[in-house]
């Protein structure tokens, strides 16, 4: 494509994007609504300059009827006597009258309906309507037009060049010579004072249009900027840069936006920074057991070896596997989580049912450990609630305590069930304990227990030698079970929370609303 093609092309695509742009229709509404106020304010000031020009004329023409007929009067009286009263006219009447200006127009008609005089730009067309229309409007006076005279609009054909428009008064002319009409008309607007005064506001509302349309565009694109600014940040913004922020210093309504973009934008890096923790976490944490796998495959399979090895090798390897499978498993269920694919099938339920068959299922393994499992109290409290999620959240907790209870200590882990102490019963909470005699937590690591692939022996103080036991091996896990622990305790309306001090073990408490079948 040549240079010239393509400067058209682009010119007109920058004219399309300006006329079809927020701003620009703005400015044009803008400019419609102020066209609107003008063209308003013109009629306005033009009916009523109309308005003054049509009194000042009739006022004119009213002055110089009553002269006229005064002076008709004189000259009907001079010149004629009672027994030639049906003569056409009158020798000492003048065509020119001094009162008279060049646009006026003047009619004396006789009692008979007869010309006796015509001045001005009347043309032979004009008088047979205008006597007609002086007639009616006498008519419609009545009396009123004994006492003052009559006006009248007459547009007027018969001379080229003249004023078409003109107002006509009738005034009768009673004298002892003789009666008659008198017709007087003059120019509405003789110094084409309304045709100048249409121009003016005609030039000023456009030259005031045109200001305002540019005004009213950079006053649009100063409102439209900050749209501008979240437009262009949402541009540079991609999955891998979330740190870009508006942060518009405001109360308007753009500002409010601004903030609210600001805020999505904070939980979108959060979620991100999550989610590549979380895979990098997870792609951590399984490769560990998939390396131990491969090398005690490796080695059983390097040289022949023993019965007791091969055993030894197979069990290493089918303990990492039972880890690894433990983990995928615990990796679906918050996937599920917090794509919000997971359904509560809630329902009332005694939760001190669900905390014995958490104890009953959990003893042997508690026997296995040499830690004396023991439920305290468990009195019928209702919840409203999913049985399957409320047994795994129990089983993760009573896991943990056995797992970091001591074994020289004969520890009990107790877990009871009751109501919130000093409640009246009305909105009621059921609070369940699991307690430990463990090396407890540090109160500046409790934030830390529910972060995902945190690891929870480091939390539990296991780096002290002296607090490991001989052939026992450290407490593992895959640093998932808590976080599933707070997603079932919060999807259910309650909250989790632990009690620990160093040397002491450690109490998880979960409160749940109370409730009823």
């Amino acid at each position: 494509m040549s240079m010239r093609s393509y400067r058209p092309a682009a010119f007109q695509a920058r004219i399309s994007a300006v006329t079809h742009s927020i701003r620009f229709r703005m400015a044009l509404w803008f400019v419609g609504i102020l066209a609107l106020i003008l063209a308003g304010f013109s009629v306005f000031i033009y009916t009523r300059q109309a308005h003054e020009y049509s009194r000042e004329t009739a006022v004119r023409l009213e002055a110089k009827s009553r002269q006229l007929a005064d002076y008709y009067r004189l000259a009907f009286h001079q010149e004629f006597d009672r027994d030639r009263a049906d003569a056409t006219q009158p020798t000492s009447i003048s065509n020119t009258l001094p009162l008279l200006q060049e646009d006026d127009a003047l009619l004396l008609v006789g009692a008979h309906g007869e010309i006796l005089q015509k001045l001005g730009p009347l043309g032979a067309s004009d008088i047979a309507p205008l006597m007609r229309a002086s007639q009616q409007a006498v008519l419609d006076a009545g009396l009123q037009a004994a006492i003052a005279p009559v006006s009248i609009d007459f547009r007027l054909n018969g001379k080229p060049g003249a004023a078409p428009n003109y107002q006509f008064v009738v005034s009768p002319i009673d004298g002892d010579a003789m009666r008659a009409s008198l017709i007087l008309g003059g120019p509405l607007d003789s110094d084409i004072r309304l045709s100048q005064l249409l121009l003016t506001l005609g030039l000023g509302s456009l030259g005031i249009l045109i200001v305002a349309l540019g005004g009213g565009y950079w006053l649009a694109g100063r409102i439209m900027k900050p749209v501008q600014i979240i437009t262009h940040t949402a541009r540079t913004i991609s999955g891998s840069d979330l740190s870009r922020r508006l942060r518009l210093n405001g109360h308007d309504e753009l500002s409010e936006l601004a903030d609210t973009f600001d805020q999505m934008l904070d939980r979108l890096q959060a979620g991100f920074d999550r989610q590549r923790q979380f895979t990098a976490d997870a792609s951590h944490e399984l490769r560990t057991p998939l390396t131990i796998i491969e090398l005690e495959a490796s080695r059983a399979l390097g040289r022949p070896r023993s019965p007791a090895e091969y055993e030894s090798a197979l069990m290493t390897i089918k303990s990492e596997n039972e880890l690894m499978s433990r983990m995928v498993n615990d990796l679906l269920t918050l996937a599920r989580m917090d794509a919000g694919q997971t359904i509560l099938h809630s329902e009332s339920l005694d939760i001190s049912d669900v905390a014995l068959d958490a104890v009953d299922r959990l003893t042997p393994l508690a026997r296995q450990k040499h830690v004396e499992l023991v439920a305290g109290d468990l009195p019928e409290v209702k919840v409203n609630g999913d049985r399957q999620f409320l047994n795994q959240m129990l089983t993760n907790l009573v896991e943990n305590a056995i797992k970091y209870s001591s074994r020289s200590a004969h520890p009990q882990v107790h877990v009871e069930t009751g109501h919130t102490p000093g409640s009246d019963g009305a909105g009621d909470w059921a609070w369940v304990s699991v307690q430990d005699n463990g090396p407890g937590i540090p109160a500046e690591l409790i934030p830390k227990l529910y972060d995902r692939f945190y690891r929870v022996d480091e939390a539990r103080g296991h780096e002290d030698e002296g607090l490991d036991e001989p052939g026992k091996p450290r407490p593992s896990g895959s640093g998932l079970g808590l976080s599933i622990v707070q997603w079932i305790v919060q999807s259910h309306g309650g909250h989790i929370d632990v009690h620990s001090r160093p040397g002491e073990g450690a109490t998880f408490v979960v409160n749940f609303p109370a409730g009823r079948a």
